[in-house]
């Protein structure tokens, strides 16, 4: 039998062997054996392992994508590794502010290329960077532990996400403790408000109540809005007598204290996402015990950090949810930066006079800049938690710190 007879014979008698019963296969394999004079345990494994012709793919109909250009992949790439890695409706949100910049700090982009990127859909931009998300791709563990103090006076709040007003406030602490929470070591303290999405963070050492009363004071001091409600977890870095009376106790404008619901997280919804985009993608779950980055950290967060993601950075708002029998329907706003929301406001809010200001401050500033500062002053801070031996080196270089 030549090659190619045995390989058509193969085939026949693949097929009906892999169709057949216990019994019936015992009868196949004694007739192939016999006709090909092979092994029979050879055959078996032929048999078992035949691949079977399968017509060639035919190309996807119609014309090619537009979009599928060197050029067009290289921009949308720039941009959205820069905005750290938004979702493809928050990239096809930023887009028409970033665009500029991009020709101010790089090059120009063909007219061509503009029009296309300005016209892209959110699907075209999922199926043009699937490929590379991939690459970019943590877990830790919770360190909320409970304080008793108080709770009983703090009321339970549930129902922040339909906050329009600015000067809504949650609260939650993130640990750079890696995979111990034994000793001292640096902890982020992260505020976003509800109703723009502007966030503050701050650096503190240890957990201490009396670090987390001095940071949550002078954020106050730096919102574009007066402080009129804060939300927090159940732990005792939240719930003691500095901040409650700080909160409540007050000859102007007491601010309204809740907190939420014991392991529960998705009352503190807004800051739980907060703490991964704006926190744990840049830093990741390393241990930083060296108390001299707090005040690095500090003085990135009360700079490039803040104009980066408050006035470049956008997000999507829930403007109502409804169930439809057994399924929740929710809808959302167009994405928009937290600056975009603040100048929305009304003006008996966020004054006239403070919109002014942060909008000739918004024109001094480019996001590739302030993304370039930043990754210098994290791979400064990553050489000190290095200089303690509790962080991998490749964590001191910048790509690997923001993108795991």
């Amino acid at each position: 039998m030549s090659p190619q007879s045995l390989i058509e014979y193969t085939e026949v008698i693949a097929k009906r062997y892999k169709r057949a019963c216990y019994n019936t296969k015992k009868e196949i394999l004694d007739e192939y054996c016999q006709v090909t004079g092979l092994h029979r345990k050879h055959c078996i494994r032929k048999l078992n392992n035949f691949k079977f012709f399968q017509k060639p793919k035919k190309n996807k109909r119609g014309r090619k994508s537009i979009y599928n250009q060197p050029s067009v992949i290289k921009v949308l790439k720039k941009i959205w590794l820069t905005a750290n890695l938004p979702c493809s409706i928050l990239l096809k949100g930023l887009l028409p502010h970033w665009l500029p910049y991009y020709a101010k700090t790089f090059e120009p982009i063909d007219p061509n290329t503009l029009n296309l990127i300005e016209k892209i859909s959110t699907a075209t931009i999922d199926r043009i960077l699937k490929p590379i998300r991939p690459r970019f791709n943590k877990k830790g563990r919770s360190c909320t532990k409970p304080g008793s103090l108080l709770r009983h006076q703090i009321p339970i709040g549930t129902d922040q996400w339909n906050q329009f007003i600015p000067g809504f406030l949650e609260a939650d602490t993130v640990h750079h403790c890696d995979d111990t929470t034994a000793g001292q070591y640096v902890i982020t303290v992260n505020y976003t408000d509800l109703a723009t999405g502007w966030t503050e963070q701050r650096a503190v050492w240890g957990k201490g109540e009396h670090g987390v009363f001095k940071q949550t004071e002078d954020v106050e001091h730096s919102l574009p809005f007066a402080l009129l409600g804060f939300d927090s977890d159940n732990g005792g870095e939240f719930i003691n007598d500095h901040l409650f009376k700080y909160m409540t106790v007050r000859k102007n404008n007491p601010v309204q204290f809740t907190r939420s619901r014991p392991y529960k997280k998705n009352d503190n919804a807004h800051i739980e996402q907060k703490n991964w985009t704006h926190v744990r993608q840049w830093f990741g779950y390393n241990r930083f015990d060296n108390p001299v980055m707090v005040p690095l950290l500090n003085e990135l967060y009360k700079s490039e950090w803040n104009l980066y993601h408050n006035f470049f950075i956008p997000s999507v708002k829930l403007i109502d949810k409804k169930r439809d029998h057994s399924k929740i329907v929710k809808k959302y706003d167009q994405p928009k930066t937290p600056y975009q929301r603040v100048m929305e406001a009304d003006s008996s809010i966020v004054p006239d006079a403070k919109k002014e200001q942060l909008r000739m401050l918004k024109e001094s500033l480019n996001p590739f800049e302030l993304r370039a500062a930043i990754e210098i002053k994290i791979a400064k801070a990553m050489r000190h938690a290095y200089l303690t031996g509790n962080i991998n080196s490749e964590a001191t270089n910048p790509k690997n710190a923001l993108h795991g």
